[in-house]
């Protein structure tokens, strides 16, 4: 007797259901080399995207421009990669990742080398904001879900080191960026992630494959699944935490350079953010196999939320590297758990869509956050006071996930035998 699943939905046709191949696919060495893949892609785009706090300097001080202004380069490029993960997860489920990942590559490598070239700021918010910003969009929401669509019994602990591959481009990023700018400049520096980026994620995507199972799910569900009150209360801690989680990424470098810390140590914090993160996605993407995946989601914001603390009290650079850990693990659960969290409440069968839909939450919170602490910094001269209004709006975004304990998981897919 061989196990199928079934579908209503599998054939695209509201009420039909058509026979699905067996489960011996999933969880197999075949969907063990879907993380790889997506650990390496994301790696490459997080590596590129978090070391801006290496460059802010730099980029800042040619065009003599604000902070604020400045920092608009990167909250443009979340803005960008999160408006467009609806998109990216809806054309991935329809057309499948390849080719969604490989145009990915081959824009994100253009917009850098565009972005080496510029001789004004504004050009920046374009060549790197889209550039950069569709890579992110074309390789995360897609692989997470081709990763989620491929396991059954060991989804959580798949997705958790798939996403752990953002942490480890956090880790290298940053350092690396800063070393190459030293010795070549931002300008070269750009160039060489440029060609690295593109190679990578072209490469990534001859590796990528559709689930096994392959569902376009009806728009009565998704919609439906769009309005429940989980996604809502989901959606709007996702935004506030949003608007405070990329502050560190561009201004804690400069926060660590102002007070003694050198280039390579200040830029080396946000690689130490990466470090912390990668404990905080596999351990708990693991531990999400056997406890309530929700509850560690709610956990891993209060640790968030409680790390800003740590920042606004640190007066030295091994206070900044508590700070960094603290933080970092909180992010890293964060982002290892929210594909678990949308498995969990919605199923697996709209999930690229569905994680798209909840990600354009941090486009908002980008948009936000970095500019209006870069506009307090340059008004008040002082990152105290930034830092304490974050501390306050990580708290809210924990006390909004509170009542999502109350709602009941997904039913996944019905097996059947025969």
């Amino acid at each position: 007797m061989r196990a199928i699943i079934t579908d209503p939905g599998a054939s695209g046709v509201e009420g039909s259901r058509e026979p699905i191949p067996s489960l011996e696919l999933f969880d197999s060495p075949r969907a063990w080399r879907m993380v790889a893949a997506a650990f390496v892609a994301m790696c490459a785009v997080y590596g590129v995207a978090y070391s801006f706090g290496a460059f802010f300097k730099p980029m800042a001080a040619e065009f003599g421009a604000r902070r604020s202004a400045t920092s608009a380069v990167f909250s443009i490029t979340v803005l960008v990669w999160c408006v467009l993960g609806p998109i990216t997860g809806h054309l991935s489920d329809r057309f499948g990742p390849r080719i969604v990942v490989a145009t990915g590559g081959v824009v994100m490598g253009l917009g850098l080398a565009l972005t080496s070239m510029i001789d004004r700021l504004w050009l920046g918010y374009l060549t790197y904001g889209v550039g950069v910003g569709v890579g992110v969009a074309c390789a995360y929401v897609p692989m997470v879900a081709v990763v989620g669509g491929w396991f059954l019994r060991r989804r959580n602990t798949a997705l958790g080191i798939a996403v752990a591959g953002i942490g480890f481009g956090t880790i290298f990023g940053a350092p690396i960026a800063a070393a190459l700018i030293a010795h070549l400049g931002w300008r070269t520096t750009y160039v060489v992630f440029a060609i690295a980026s593109a190679a990578i994620l072209i490469g990534c995507a001859f590796v990528v494959e559709r689930p096994p199972v392959h569902v376009t799910p009806s728009r009565v569900r998704l919609a439906e699944a769009l309005r429940s009150p989980a996604f809502g209360f989901l959606y709007a801690s996702s935004v506030t935490v949003s608007i405070v989680i990329f502050v560190p990424f561009v201004y804690l470098p400069s926060f660590a350079h102002d007070r003694g810390a050198s280039e390579f140590a200040s830029a080396a914090l946000v690689g130490i953010i990466g470090g912390a993160s990668v404990v905080g996605r596999m351990g708990l993407g693991s531990l999400a196999d056997r406890a309530g995946v929700v509850r560690l989601y709610q956990a891993s914001f209060l640790v968030l939320a409680l790390s800003y603390g740590i920042w606004l009290a640190a007066a030295s650079y091994p206070m900044m590297i508590v700070f960094a850990l603290v933080m970092g693990a909180g992010y890293g659960g964060y982002v290892a758990l929210s594909p678990a969290v949308i498995a969990h409440l919605f199923g697996t069968n709209r999930m690229g869509t569905v994680l798209g839909a909840l990600y354009t939450s941090g486009g908002i919170g980008a948009m936000i956050g970095p500019p209006i602490v870069g506009l307090i910094i340059d008004r008040t001269g002082s990152y105290r006071i930034a830092i304490a209004a974050a501390f306050g709006v990580a708290l809210a975004s924990f006390a909004l996930l509170i009542p999502l304990s109350r709602y009941e998981p997904s039913s996944e897919l019905p097996i059947a035998s025969g």
